[in-house]
């Protein structure tokens, strides 16, 4: 299964609601973070979509959970 450009954007979405920026310097949570340097490398080498199973596990799982709460 692969994950596309705006499926991330989405499940990002979803974790910045789950888990808020905090402090003064508005910090991304872990989750987010993860999400985010892919997300990041994704547009920076202008690929639509990643199959899941190249993301580390970490990432698989945060994908999941997104996928099973939409």
């Amino acid at each position: 299964m692969d994950i596309s450009l705006t499926e991330l954007e989405e499940a990002i979405n979803y974790w910045r609601r789950q888990h808020p920026a905090t402090g003064e310097e508005c910090a991304l949570s872990s989750e987010v973070n993860t999400l985010a340097g892919i997300y990041a490398m994704m547009i920076f080498e202008g690929v639509g979509s990643l199959p899941l199973e190249t993301l580390n596990t970490g990432a698989q799982e945060l994908l999941l959970i997104w996928q099973q709460q939409a």
